[in-house]
């Protein structure tokens, strides 16, 4: 959620290019070190297909989750004056929405959970779309378009998927700040 001003959020398509664009920036900048292991779920699949050892992921997901915990905390600190206090999970003044995904309000409990399910099921296939673009064996992106696909790739599933439910496609992008947020003052309803 991009806040502009009291009672005005972002618009859905400069969030979804702000996601791409992170993506982007985060392969660039991590990628030749640790292969920018920036989504929990990629990390496991990439254990599961035996491209990463095993014994390598508690240090990955607990980089992760650390760092989507400090960046939820930065970003507390900077929005705490906007929410003068006032944290509240769902309603014409939520703010929780800025650290995690919740869905629309328009959206029933059964419409999120189908929403949801689809959005795995395309999850799981993006997730291979990822090890495409970045499989120099076959015939993947090109060198140093990886970055930038994949960025367009979160771009086209937050385009796509995101509305309904918000798609909390990155297990390290959405649970450690919902922690933080229940932690913070927003309570358990963060996880309702």
């Amino acid at each position: 959620l991009v806040l502009q001003k009291k009672g005005e959020f972002g618009q859905y398509l400069s969030i979804n290019l702000g996601f791409g664009i992170g993506v982007t920036l985060g392969i660039h900048a991590a990628g030749g070190i640790s292969g920018a292991h920036l989504n929990a779920a990629i990390t496991i699949t990439h254990c599961i297909l035996g491209n990463l050892p095993w014994r390598k992921l508690p240090a990955y997901l607990l980089s992760q989750f650390l760092g989507s915990s400090l960046a939820a905390a930065t970003i507390f600190d900077t929005l705490y004056d906007y929410t003068k206090g006032n944290f509240m999970v769902t309603g014409p003044t939520a703010t929780a929405s800025i650290f995690s995904t919740y869905p629309h309000p328009c959206m029933s409990l059964l419409g999120g959970f189908f929403a949801e399910v689809t959005g795995d099921i395309y999850g799981n296939s993006d997730a291979l779309s990822i090890l495409v673009i970045h499989d120099e064996k076959n015939n993947g992106a090109l060198k140093g378009t990886q970055a930038l696909l994949t960025g367009i790739l979160v771009l086209g599933i937050g385009l796509g998927m995101g509305m309904n439910t918000g798609y909390a496609i990155n297990p390290s992008r959405d649970l450690p700040p919902r922690i933080f947020t229940a932690i913070a003052g927003w309570g358990v309803d963060v996880f309702t």
